[in-house]
């Protein structure tokens, strides 16, 4: 059988989910250990969100890998270079912040395969753009990671350095990032604005709701569609406030139907903020009449 340049590219992308998938299960097993290491309760319940998103997101990239049908392997270099922080995050010689440090470089690296293999998926064809649609999600979340561990980092890199607190409290520049579109402005600060723009950015927020809507209808697991509404929830909350708060107030002067769109956004955010119990009949059965024009 000839293998064409098409066949070459789809196993290659294979290869950089079965990567994924392998960091995966490794940032699992640091934030257990980063949980056990560490005896700050506000640090500890941060990991802790942070490990139930990954659990979850584990089971998304099966679902991609699935869908996607191709079978790869992960690469050896990624493979020695899971063993080697392995070794690191189990070692004794590392503090608390230099392990920290590692695992927040490890999960720059999670997030730029997953925008990798997006952005590959989009030129390869449409096929394999729909079966990864799913990853969206994984990436989001791990962009929103990275903020959240850069502020653990400030704060226990100034404690090992001076034996004080810093100076700003410990979530204000990481709720700041984290909470506008669920974290993936933080990114706006690295990127020009023909790259992405904020129109872009709430779409892009839109994209997760579909998906994550995608990944409640497929399941009969009730701890999996508990997961999954938990961070719709979550989600819709944050891209309420960050709409009316940020977007808003911002093109008020030159968009006359701000109000309007405030008011037909605002039913959905009551029903987020009565889950569980908005949410207790079959999710497939719920529905959402509203334009939203952005």
């Amino acid at each position: 059988m000839v293998t064409t340049l098409d066949d070459t590219k789809r196993i290659s992308i294979a290869a950089k989910l079965a990567d994924m998938k392998v960091i995966q299960n490794l940032l699992i097993n640091n934030e257990q250990q980063l949980i056990e290491d560490c005896t700050d309760d506000d640090i500890r319940g941060r990991l802790q969100h942070m490990l139930e998103d990954d659990h979850k997101n584990l089971g998304v990239l099966d679902t991609v890998i699935v869908q996607y049908g191709v079978k790869g392997e992960p690469n050896q270099t990624t493979q020695n270079m899971v063993e080697q922080v392995q070794e690191l995050m189990e070692s004794s010689d590392l503090s608390l912040f230099e392990k920290v440090q590692e695992h927040e470089l490890l999960k720059h690296k999670q997030t730029m395969t997953g925008l990798l293999i997006h952005k590959a998926a989009q030129v390869v064809g449409a096929d394999i753009e729909a079966a990864i649609t799913p990853l969206n999600t994984v990436n989001f979340e791990n962009r929103a990671h990275q903020e959240q561990l850069k502020g653990v980092l400030e704060i226990l890199g100034v404690r090992e350095l001076t034996g004080k607190e810093a100076k700003q409290g410990l979530w204000a520049r990481v709720q700041d990032a984290v909470a506008v579109l669920t974290g993936v402005v933080g990114s706006v600060v690295t990127r020009t604005d023909d790259e992405m723009s904020i129109r872009e950015l709430l779409l892009m927020d839109h994209t997760k709701v579909d998906i994550l809507f995608t990944e409640i209808c497929s399941t009969d697991d009730p701890q999996k569609i508990q997961e999954y509404f938990g961070q719709l929830y979550k989600d819709i909350k944050v891209h309420g406030t960050a709409e009316e708060e940020v977007l808003y107030p911002a093109v008020r002067p030159y968009y006359e139907h701000t109000q309007e769109i405030f008011d037909q956004t605002r039913p959905i955010r009551k029903l987020a903020t009565q889950y569980p119990q908005g949410f207790e009949t079959s999710p497939c059965r719920l529905s959402f009449n509203v334009e939203i024009r952005v």
